[in-house]
């Protein structure tokens, strides 16, 4: 790799760790935010929904829109819209408005998400797991060393810190990118002239308020049950609007000319479709111990926000090592074997949870952050190599918008699990719980792994155009 192809990793780079941070540091911030706005684990929950909901809906939308408008103006957009909402989080007077902010922050770094791994994937050509192996060690290393970086944030300046340090992140990022990611020009006569509803229609807005509606609808019924106790009358009918929402939305998919999610694509493209399911689970693995288990150390063993960064640590440390260990050994042998470890790692990671009593040395909690952390290393280069060999290079913005929305989806999943077994507060059996669950969920992806080559999936199979 020359020294152009380097530095434009790094602009790339600088970019779209700001994503995988800015949803990482918060895990270690949500006891603290209880406590400001006298907040119940369920309805404090919503800083984390509000991110990746917008995330999911960002993704595709902005992979679309920077195959029309290109993907130089969309990542450098990206970074001054990071910029604000970085000033505006801290300055909230209600924790409405940090929602408020933290969706603001989410369309920002999801504009460089979308698009960083198509800028990568149209510039650099040869050895593209190496290359990925380098963006992953910016996207799973920021994810992973998030809660650390948060919890020393929160120790030295409160909450409002682990925004405040965005803002030198994005400004380098801002002139580096201006600097290094090559102009591209957009195809300027499908937008010239075109009506406000043409416009809605190009990015689907239609699409998008279903798929809100129906999304939000479905969490608050399930998570106020949950949280209140009991099923009432108006629980029920927002998980009925909401699954009739995103009933209709299914629908306008198939229907529209230019849909926000398209579906037809993954009937066309099955391997495709392969890779995206499977991205689900391994992200709803990852963060339901993300975010589950500093709320249990914090809450349950009462331990500081800055020592349970350094406990999380360890899965920052194991998935950077694992990240070019990974690129090697995919370049050589394909993603399949990669992502076969990496999923008998999570069952390890689970399991281990699971035999922990409530006095179990705390520091034994970093077997299971080591299991985790060294998958999440081989996922973060497997996952991305199996996608590009699974998806046309034409549609390189709408394949990464499409993955980067089954990782959210899987996120929510996650947050939805850990809120509907917690519930108000975080205990012992509950996080128990938890662990039997993501055991059970690990072994299936096991199974999934290992019968993808009998299930002709293509996409976990050594392709040339990988390397």
């Amino acid at each position: 790799m020359n020294a152009n192809s380097r530095w434009l990793m790094i602009a790339v780079g600088l970019g779209i760790l700001l994503n995988p941070l800015n949803s990482s540091m918060i895990a270690v911030a949500i006891a603290r935010l209880q406590q400001v706005y006298s907040l119940d684990f369920t309805a404090v929950s919503w800083i984390i929904f509000s991110f990746y909901i917008a995330s999911a809906i960002a993704q595709p939308v902005m992979g679309k829109a920077s195959d029309v408008f290109g993907r130089r103006r969309i990542f450098l957009a990206g970074l001054v819209i990071s910029f604000a909402a970085s000033l505006l989080a801290p300055l909230s007077p209600t924790f409405g408005w940090l929602i408020v902010s933290r969706i603001l922050q989410s369309i920002g770094t999801s504009m460089m998400a979308a698009v960083g791994m198509a800028i990568v994937r149209v510039h650099i050509t040869e050895k593209r797991a190496t290359a990925l192996s380098i963006l992953s060690m910016f996207l799973s290393g920021a994810a992973a060393i998030g809660p650390f970086v948060g919890g020393a944030l929160i120790q030295w300046g409160d909450w409002p810190a682990i925004f405040l340090v965005n803002i030198p992140l994005t400004a380098a990022g801002f002139m580096l990118a201006w600097k290094r990611i090559p102009k591209d020009e957009p195809a300027a006569s499908l937008v010239q002239g075109m009506s406000l509803r043409q416009g809605l229609a190009l990015v689907d807005a239609y699409g998008v308020l279903l798929f809100v509606g129906g999304l939000v609808a479905l969490l608050v019924g399930l998570l106020s049950a949950k949280s209140s106790g009991h099923v009432s009358f108006s629980h029920v009918m927002a998980v009925v609007i909401g699954l009739l929402a995103l009933a209709a939305f299914v629908r306008h998919e198939l229907q529209t000319a230019s849909p926000f999610i398209p579906l037809r694509t993954f009937a066309q493209y099955p391997a495709m479709t392969w890779v995206n399911i499977q991205f689900m689970l391994v992200n709803l693995l990852f963060y339901a111990l993300f975010f589950g288990l500093p709320s249990y150390l914090q809450m349950v063993r009462h331990v500081s926000e800055f020592h349970t960064g350094m406990l999380m640590l360890t899965l920052g440390l194991s998935s950077l090592a694992a990240s070019p260990v990974a690129g090697r050994w995919i370049d050589k042998s394909g993603p399949r074997p990669a992502l076969i470890v990496s999923a008998l790692l999570m069952t390890l990671g689970s399991v281990w949870i699971v035999t922990l009593t409530p006095t179990s040395p705390v520091i034994s909690v970093s077997l299971a952050l080591a299991a985790f952390g060294v998958s999440n290393g081989l996922n973060a280069v497997g996952m991305q190599a199996a996608l590009f060999s699974s998806s046309p290079k034409e549609m390189a913005g709408t394949a990464s918008g499409l993955f980067n929305t089954s990782r959210y989806l899987g996120t929510i999943a996650s947050s939805l699990l850990t809120g509907i077994i917690m519930g108000g507060a975080f205990s012992f059996e509950g996080f128990r719980r938890l662990g039997m669950i993501l055991a059970l969920i690990a072994f299936v992806l096991v199974v999934m792994n290992l019968r993808s080559r009998n299930a002709g999936s293509g996409s976990l199979e050594k392709s040339s155009s990988i390397s």
